[in-house]
């Protein structure tokens, strides 16, 4: 290709982008607006989720703090055996 027609088309492409820059700017805070409503719905949702977890925790909790207080109490005062050492190999 001639050295000529390459500045042609590099001269004929940054006009084009220069005339869709308005409409590809649009078209970014457009995206920009629509991720931060989802962003902001995803924050909603997983805030909701968390209640919904802890408020099922407290009204469970007659239940689990209990069971935890014995399986506290039974790993305090059982006895641990200690590992068995491994047998050492001799050449």
């Amino acid at each position: 290709m001639n050295t000529f027609l390459k500045i042609l088309l590099a001269v004929v492409l940054i006009l084009v982008a220069l005339k869709l820059s308005p409409l590809i700017a649009l078209a970014t805070l457009i995206g920009l607006l629509c991720a931060a409503v989802l962003g902001a719905l995803g924050l909603s949702l997983v805030a909701a989720l968390l209640a919904v977890a802890v408020a099922l925790a407290v009204a469970l909790s007659p239940i689990w703090v209990p069971v935890l207080v014995v399986l506290g109490l039974v790993s305090l005062f059982r006895t641990k055996t200690p590992a068995p050492t491994p047998p050492v190999a001799t050449a």
